[in-house]
């Protein structure tokens, strides 16, 4: 605290918000991620459709599309982004920072689930606002598109298909979606992308298992 000048009185200092950028919230988010689901991956930066996930989080049992709304970012593509989302994962989450935390709900869909993240004691805090439902405009056709050639093969060869590795991946993909139900599809759809092996790419992602 200070004294004025003019009065001699205590001026109270108000200390500003620090902004919380995209980059702030990652590392944190992840780990905070890692407390709600104990075995999981992260893929980051996802393209899907005409736009990019920020993160996609994979467990055993479903896919989760991330979008993170730090305090620079605005809506203006956020309508789009929820579309292509609701493509391509079971579920969804919106992460966002202090500007956006008390209006988000009106922004995005009642199946999405919201976190929030402020700073508090220096550091980011995260608060599950909302868990995420079903989505329901959900289509496997779309996730399937997001697994490697070598990831279809090992699906095929697990629900004893010819492997057609002379095919191409849309080949096989309309096979299989015509054989298997979307439940079980999905359930291999998290086994490549747990067991998904970044060595054979130049960019690793970050995964978590016990």
């Amino acid at each position: 605290m200070a004294k004025t000048e003019e009065t001699g009185n205590v001026a109270q200092i108000t200390p500003v918000p620090r902004v919380l950028y995209d980059k702030d919230i990652r590392p944190s988010l992840f780990d905070f991620l890692d407390s709600l689901y104990e075995t999981n991956r992260i893929i980051e930066e996802k393209e899907m459709g005409h736009s990019r996930a920020d993160a996609v989080l994979v467990t055993f049992k479903s896919v989760y599309g991330i979008e993170i709304k730090s305090d620079q970012d605005t809506y203006a593509r956020l309508d789009r982004q929820i579309k292509d989302y609701d493509r391509y994962f079971f579920k969804n989450y919106v992460v966002v920072g202090t500007r956006h935390a008390a209006h988000i709900t009106e922004h995005v869909p009642d199946y999405w689930g919201i976190i929030t993240v402020e700073i508090e004691a220096g550091k980011e805090d995260f608060y599950l606002l909302r868990k995420p439902l079903r989505n329901p405009n959900f289509d496997i056709s779309e996730t399937l598109s997001l697994l490697w050639k070598t990831e279809f093969i090992h699906i095929l060869a697990r629900n004893n298909f010819p492997l057609y590795k002379e095919k191409s991946k849309e080949y096989i993909r309309k096979r299989l979606l015509a054989y298997i139900p979307a439940e079980k599809l999905l359930k291999e759809v998290c086994i490549e992308l747990m067991e998904r092996d970044y060595t054979l790419v130049k960019t690793p992602r970050r995964s978590k298992k016990r």
